[in-house]
């Protein structure tokens, strides 16, 4: 008989302890698991309205095929790549410069974190007024200082409007970066600068041989979450251009949720749904091998 013993806090350690944890698993599966069944269930089905009939594999043939889906996924894939590449460069000079003893430094920590805190749409509708080609405080502040002449359309030409929503979300999302690897360059010795130092190793050198090596679960935190969060993006899209001018914007996701919400096609909108998540863990796990070197980033 196995006898049953008591923590020094009281708890019975003989109660089976997956009952403690048991209210979470059940939430998290009604949250999560299910959702997620269900949405692959429907991406099986072609469906009408509410009703649906069960097609396999149809509807991912189908949007494998459409011109649509990959001009989407080529726009998300440019703004990933500029914007993720824009946040970590900026991010990384901003977390060195932070890192740095100087008068207020306080101070200016605690400002970075207020682009970061500011809600997305908020941020979207911030921009688009600063973007507006008739009062946007942007063509004021350039015909002011005489760099245009007259008033740029910044949200009316495809590849235009497309860099300025790289910009505002740039804005908003590098100083989470900053913030990451400003946290791993606190982790860095101060000797192992010291002893560059001794040994005649320039700036450029203690960065790429020390500072760079040493940070590199830092980066990988930051590029694989804002890669996750940059190729999934919406509501920045839908707040500024609402996938305009001419589809010029239109992301993967903003075609699913056109696909599933405004035409009603909830099969081929879950089907979309599971291949943005497939992309995404295709991207992370290249993360993971280019930047540790390995298949896990231990």
């Amino acid at each position: 008989m196995i006898k049953k013993t008591t923590g020094r806090r009281g708890l019975d350690m003989g109660v089976n302890p997956y009952l403690y944890i048991a209210p979470a698993l059940i939430a998290l599966a009604v949250v999560v698991l299910l959702p997620l069944l269900y949405a692959f269930f429907l991406s099986l089905q072609k469906t009408q309205g509410l009703k649906g009939t069960f097609v396999g594999l149809a509807n991912y043939a189908a949007i494998l095929k459409e011109e649509y889906f990959w001009q989407s996924t080529g726009r998300t894939a440019y703004f990933t790549v500029v914007s993720v590449g824009m946040e970590f460069i900026l991010g990384m000079l901003v977390a060195l410069l932070l890192n740095e003893k100087f008068r207020w430094r306080g101070i200016a920590r605690a400002m970075l974190i207020l682009p970061w805190a500011l809600p997305t749409v908020v941020n979207g509708v911030l921009w688009a007024w600063i973007f507006n080609s008739s009062y946007g405080s942007l063509n004021g502040l350039l015909s002011q200082m005489g760099i245009i002449h007259k008033y740029v359309n910044w949200l009316g030409e495809s590849r235009l409007a497309m860099n300025c929503v790289i910009f505002a979300d740039v804005w908003k999302n590098y100083a989470m970066i900053a913030l990451i690897l400003l946290a791993g360059l606190q982790t860095i010795p101060g000797d192992y600068y010291e002893a560059a130092k001794i040994d005649g190793a320039n700036a450029v050198q203690r960065f790429f041989r020390i500072t760079f090596p040493l940070l590199r679960p830092s980066i990988l935190v930051c590029l694989v979450l804002r890669t996750m969060e940059a190729f999934k993006v919406f509501d920045i899209v839908y707040t500024m251009t609402k996938g305009g001018p001419a589809n010029g914007t239109q992301v993967i996701s903003y075609y699913t949720y056109q696909t599933t919400f405004q035409y009603s096609q909830f099969g081929p909108g879950a089907a979309l749904s599971y291949l943005v998540s497939l992309f995404i863990l295709l991207m992370a796990l290249v993360y993971i091998r280019l930047i540790t070197g390995k298949g896990n980033a231990a």
